[in-house]
């Protein structure tokens, strides 16, 4: 029986079975919003696990941005996160935090100190990335990793979740362990209400798993 604190994580397969139900989600628990750029579909928080993510997702390939997939899957080879994320995991205030948790992890296997912030007290508040945190701990001999959002367009989420899943599978061949699944919270899903149309194209083309 799973534990009752359990019981609010969801989980995913694939990439592209986890896109489409936080769309879903959000569809289902949004109200109108307002972001820096534009009226919004604020969806409720939510917590999910993925086990499996690629850019080869068949549904990923069916329904997401084609261009972007393409660019992304050509930088695979790259051991980074693209975007204002790579400098913060990187060179954060003279810190590479990657290496930081590997070592924290191999000295202490059970730690559940293996934390990275990707925030600066004080920092503008338009420079605050969407991603706020990275959480790794070592559980059933598997590394978990958890991606803590402030905010996501979870439209287009899953090019954030697949460079993630490389960062994670990093940082467990650093220590010798496979991977176990990524962990992702947001606080603030939600999708542009220049996109409502595509994600009810997609929500209608891409049934529920147990629909009839």
């Amino acid at each position: 029986m799973a534990a009752p604190n359990d019981r609010a994580v969801r989980r995913w397969e694939t990439c592209g079975r986890a896109w489409v139900g936080v769309l879903r989600h959000v569809w289902r628990s949004g109200e109108a919003g307002m972001e820096e750029r534009g009226p919004i579909i604020e969806g409720t928080p939510i917590l999910f696990e993925v086990a499996s993510l690629s850019w080869e997702d068949p549904i990923l390939r069916e329904y997401g941005d084609s261009a972007r997939l393409v660019r992304r899957a050509e930088e695979r080879t790259r051991r980074t996160v693209r975007g204002a994320y790579g400098p913060r995991l990187r060179d954060l205030q003279g810190v590479d935090q990657i290496s930081w948790v590997t070592g924290l992890l191999r000295a202490r296997p059970w730690t559940t100190s293996a934390w990275i912030s990707l925030t600066v007290p004080g920092e503008s508040g338009d420079g605050v990335p969407c991603l706020a945190a990275l959480s790794f701990r070592i559980r059933g001999y598997r590394l978990i990793m958890t991606a803590m959002f402030r905010s996501q367009n979870v439209y287009r989420g899953y090019l954030s979740y697949i460079p993630l899943r490389a960062l994670q599978v990093e940082v467990a061949e650093e220590l010798g362990l496979p991977t176990g699944p990524l962990r992702v919270f947001i606080d603030v899903p939600h999708v542009d209400v220049a996109d409502a149309e595509r994600v009810a194209t997609v929500l209608a083309a891409v049934p529920e798993p147990n629909a009839a």
